[in-house]
């Protein structure tokens, strides 16, 4: 397995795994060449959260993986696999979204043999829970009743290697559990041991602050900011795939910063 990152001390950590590690950048198309030589499968899930170093989300999500995605072409890979966002298609306005699409779009072009990946929130996303939680108090938009079920990262990369020997164009999923946001708000209040405190408040709120932050603000400021409030109050559900357990996962990362 090759492994490509920008930085080779940040992959020192999985060595063991790893055959091969190949340093470049795909937002400079020169430093890739030669990145999928001998390889049958790419496996890519880059993107970015925050936007940062001045690059957006269509230099990044969009044009990196098409950089990416030539230099797999030019070295006859035979499979694409692209890890995206579920419910895609019901968020076309967001600026993270728009870029991964655009993406989806060229890959379906290209020729290249492909499965995009679709997961839900991942388990690391609903440590924002946790930290309130900590900090004696969650704050949550509406009832609490917005439904998700987030996965683990572990089970996401286990579905994007089940891709490989699939004919699927697209899977979708989410984690084994469905909770409500209040439900996930109690187990990390569980696992910390405190009692519950939640502040519940009303979904119009968020869309004025969606609203004023698009206005006033430049899309490396926004374009996380509307991600967050788009998802977080509707329902984020997917077909239920793999076995982590989120409350493990919060006692897990609990038990790290304690060492």
């Amino acid at each position: 397995m090759r492994a490509l990152t920008r930085s080779e001390q940040k992959l020192s950590h999985a060595r063991p795994t790893i055959d091969e590690i190949f340093v470049g950048e795909v937002t400079k198309p020169a430093t890739l060449n030669g990145v999928a030589r001998d390889v049958d499968v790419v496996i890519s899930a880059i993107g970015i959260t925050r936007q940062k170093d001045g690059l957006r989300y269509q230099d990044v999500d969009y044009q990196g993986n098409l950089n990416l995605l030539e230099e797999a072409i030019k070295s006859g890979v035979k499979k694409f696999v692209y890890v995206s966002v579920l419910h895609a298609d019901q968020m076309p306005e967001l600026q993270i979204v728009r870029a991964k699409e655009r993406f989806v779009g060229e890959l379906a072009r290209s020729g290249v043999g492909y499965t995009v990946i679709r997961p839900n929130g991942y388990f690391s996303d609903m440590l924002a829970f946790l930290d309130m939680a900590k900090r004696g108090r969650v704050f949550l938009f509406g009832r609490g009743d917005f439904q998700i079920n987030p996965i683990s990262g572990k089970d996401v990369a286990c579905r994007c290697l089940d891709a490989i020997d699939l004919d699927d164009r697209e899977l979708s999923f989410g984690g084994p559990v469905i909770f409500t946001h209040q439900e996930i708000a109690n187990e990390a209040f569980s696992v910390l041991d405190t009692k519950p405190k939640v502040t519940r408040i009303p979904v119009f709120f968020a869309k004025v602050l969606l609203w004023l932050v698009r206005k006033l603000t430049p899309e490396r400021i926004y374009g996380p900011v509307e991600f967050t409030l788009t998802v977080i109050t509707r329902n984020m559900v997917g077909p239920s795939c793999g076995k982590e357990n989120l409350a493990e996962f919060f006692r897990s990362e609990l038990a790290q910063k304690h060492t």
